[in-house]
Formats: C-alpha cells, sequence, structure tokens
C-alpha cells in the first residue's frame, strides 16, 4: 500500500445510506495506507450492529475503524464530541504515517467540521412562557428532572430550584435539539476543527445516484436484509435492557425507531419493512440535500457501473497532486 503524501491530509467519502460508502472505502484502503474515521451518529453505538448496517468484523479488521462501538446506547454523543474526537483522530493517524479517512453519512459531522458549529439559539418569547407555565403546573424540580434527562451535564450543576438557568437550558434544547454543553464547546471545537482542517490538502467525494430509483431498490434490500438478519430481535434485545428508551437518540436512529413502535404496538408488526423502507427514504432525501450544499465535493454517481474505480481513480489524483 502507498503512504500518504506529506502535503495530503485527508480524504472523505460521504454519500446516502445504502450509496456504497463502506464497499468504496474499503477499495481505498486495499490500495493507500490509511485508516477510517467513521461519520456516522448510528455506528458509535455498542450493541447496535444490524440496524446500522455496521462494518462486518472482516470488514473492521481489514482496516483500522476509528468512532465504532464507542458509546452505549444510554448515553447521547453530540456533534461536538465527534469534532473533538476526529480532530485528535486526524493528528494521531497523521503521526503515524497514515492518511485520515473520513467516512458517512451524517451530515451534521461534516458540516461541523468543515464549517463550525452554529450559534447558541437566541432568546424565544414563546418558548419561555410555554416553560414558565409548565413549571406553574409541575414546580421546577419537575423542569430540572426533564433536563436531566436531555441535557444531564448541565442539570448536574444546577440545583432543582434554579428557574432562571434551568429554563434557559430547556429553551436551548427545544430550540435546537441540542443541550448547552454542545454550543458552550462552540468556539472551542471550531478552533479545533479550522486547525484540522483549513489550509489543508483534502477532497470531499461524495456518492450520489444519477438515478433516484437504484438508491430506493438499494434501500429496500439492505431494509430487507436487515430484516432476515434479525433487527426486531436486536430492538427486543435493547429493550430487554429496562434502562432504554424510545425517545434516547440511539433508539431514534431509522429502523430501531420503526422496530421500537411496532413493538410497542403502535402499528401492526406486518407494516415494519414498509415504514422502515419509507423512513429511511426520506434519511436518504435528506442526506443527498445536505450534500449538494457542499460545493467544494467531488460527485461519483454511486449507480454507474464503474463507481468504485471513478472513487479511487479521485483519490490516485489527489495523491499525484499532492506529491
Amino acid at each position: 500500500m502507498r503512504p500518504p503524501s506529506v502535503a495530503l491530509d485527508y480524504i472523505a467519502v460521504a454519500g446516502p445510506t445504502a450509496s456504497g460508502k463502506t464497499a468504496a472505502a474499503l477499495a481505498i484502503a486495499q490500495q493507500h495506507a490509511v485508516e477510517i474515521i467513521s461519520v456516522d451518529s448510528a455506528l458509535v453505538y455498542r450493541g447496535m450492529d444490524i440496524g446500522t448496517a455496521k462494518p462486518s468484523a472482516a470488514e473492521l479488521a481489514a482496516v483500522k475503524h476509528h468512532l465504532v462501538d464507542i458509546r452505549d446506547p444510554l448515553h447521547a454523543y453530540s456533534a461536538a464530541e465527534f469534532v473533538a474526537d476526529a480532530a485528535r483522530l486526524i493528528g494521531e493517524i497523521t503521526a503515524r504515517g497514515k492518511l485520515p479517512l473520513l467516512v458517512g453519512g451524517t451530515m451534521l459531522y461534516f458540516k461541523a467540521l468543515f464549517e463550525g458549529l452554529d450559534d447558541m439559539p437566541k432568546a424565544d418569547p414563546a418558548v419561555r412562557a410555554a416553560l414558565a407555565t409548565e413549571a406553574l403546573e409541575k414546580g421546577w424540580p419537575a423542569l430540572h428532572a426533564e433536563l436531566a434527562q436531555v441535557d444531564p451535564v448541565t442539570a448536574a450543576r444546577l440545583a432543582p430550584n434554579d428557574s432562571q438557568r434551568i429554563s434557559r437550558a430547556l429553551e436551548v434544547f427545544r430550540l435546537s435539539g441540542q443541550p448547552m454543553a454542545f454550543f458552550q464547546q462552540r468556539n472551542a471545537i471550531k478552533t479545533i476543527a479550522d486547525s484540522a482542517y483549513k489550509s489543508r490538502a483534502g477532497t470531499l467525494i461524495s456518492l450520489e445516484p444519477a438515478d433516484r430509483g437504484w438508491l430506493h431498490g438499494r434501500v429496500a434490500e439492505r431494509f430487507d436484509a436487515m430484516l432476515a438478519a434479525g433487527l426486531v430481535d436486536e430492538v427486543k434485545a435493547l429493550r430487554a435492557r429496562g434502562d432504554l428508551t424510545a425517545d434516547l437518540p440511539s433508539m431514534r436512529c431509522v429502523g430501531y425507531r420503526q422496530a421500537w413502535q411496532a413493538l410497542d404496538g403502535d402499528f401492526p408488526m406486518s407494516e415494519l419493512r414498509d415504514k422502515g423502507i419509507f423512513a429511511t427514504r426520506q434519511l436518504a432525501k435528506r442526506q443527498l440535500t445536505w450534500l449538494r450544499s457542499m460545493p467544494q465535493r467531488r460527485v461519483v454517481a454511486c449507480d454507474a457501473p464503474d463507481a468504485l474505480q471513478q472513487v479511487l481513480d479521485l483519490v490516485n489524483a489527489q495523491f499525484k497532486a499532492a506529491a
């Protein structure tokens, strides 16, 4: 395998679900000395293998993977944590004389890496009024308990009757879906991201289908394979732990959410396939929308017969340009 040029700092391969990212990454790894950094918010969770299409044991052994199986499903993993981990890993991989290969479909993570994180939401009078009403009905300790579920770091440093700070923390979460710690780390993380990426030589390869129907077919095939491999049993095992709930980020992952709902009786199990495929197609649509907002990407039609060769040609061109 070819060692990386000093002037080439990273290769990134992004794409919607079922677009062939894993195959592309392994093909690159066969020709170049790389270590893979997973850019996937579902692959971080242990015990969630089938529904995340986690690389097989053989694939994980073929090339070093990072940020896979690093978090229990009970605990969330934020974009801020990802950027910090990825920046650290980029330095470590480069120091080992290898090339960081960023692979995945969590576009928020890519955006955070390339552009930094968004500012904390400004005060919203309507949300604050709603929180004040809830506090009158339930009491601030009850809202503090709610905060502990969605933002345990902030809740741990606040007294149960600290109305002003509890209100602000819940307001931030309700407006953004992110805990305050996500934004409090932003400036430090943005500095890390800047040092990790800006003024560095690299390329973002985007796997996008020319024919959306091809991707829809792949999504259906993959979900059928997941069901055959035991997705429902995997979710049953997660439920049997007793400490996981449907509103956790891990259990909101596509496939897991629908299987959980079916097991709860929200709809017949016979409808799980159609609902799971529909949700996965919607996810792929959102992923493609994110990708098209990234002008620096180099597009490869993932449904082309020579898609893998096109990816390799782009990578090899980057190595030659950096030499």
